[in-house]
């Protein structure tokens, strides 16, 4: 027979374990939730920008901190805004090895009310710059900070700079799952032989 004191031990242990069970639970959220709040996060952030809703044309775009976000896809993934527009004359083509510096903040966290720092290569002189290989979305390398980077090369010549919102389907292949837009500020160069 069970005592009065056993039978309150047991009965705090169940009611631990399903306190338990149900926060683990609420933490996990779909894969369906998360890109919810990556769509969020990206309209916040959007909102407090001006958006053109389409690549120009003539693919001529404005230039400077204040100059709009270009839609470059019909998705919505990748949103541009043209710092510099490089030397046009002096364009990637495809196979070309393109260095450049970055420098990113989550979109998220910034949506959640934190301020990020920057994270990346292009403040430290010190640190290699990364590489892609242009027109290509099957190397390793190239791809592991996402196709996204990749954009702003099909209309900007080298030494160009440009901000570029990235939301994860073409973002970082390792975090895709994660649904994390990024905010990137990125400088291209041409690799020097």
């Amino acid at each position: 027979m069970i005592d009065l004191k056993m039978k309150k031990s047991i009965y705090a242990f169940i009611g631990c374990a399903l306190l338990m069970l149900a926060t683990s639970c609420d933490k996990t959220k779909s894969y369906s939730e998360l890109l919810t709040e990556e769509e969020h996060a990206v309209n916040w952030y959007m909102a407090q920008q001006e958006i053109v809703p389409y690549v120009p044309s003539d693919s001529v775009f404005e230039v400077g901190s204040e100059a709009p976000f270009y839609k470059m896809d019909e998705d919505g993934f990748v949103y541009m805004q043209v710092i510099d527009t490089g030397d046009l004359d002096n364009r990637p083509k495809k196979g070309d090895i393109v260095y450049y510096r970055y420098k990113y903040k989550n979109v998220k966290d910034m949506y959640n009310g934190y301020t990020p720092s920057w994270i990346g290569n292009a403040d430290n002189l010190l640190e290699s710059s990364s590489s892609l290989i242009f027109g290509t979305t099957v190397i390793t390398s190239t791809v592991q900070l996402g196709e996204g980077l990749q954009v702003p090369l099909k209309y900007l010549g080298y030494d160009c700079e440009v901000n570029i919102v990235i939301k994860s389907p073409k973002g970082p292949t390792k975090l895709q799952t994660e649904c994390i837009p990024y905010l990137y500020n990125i400088k291209y160069f041409k690799a020097e032989y």
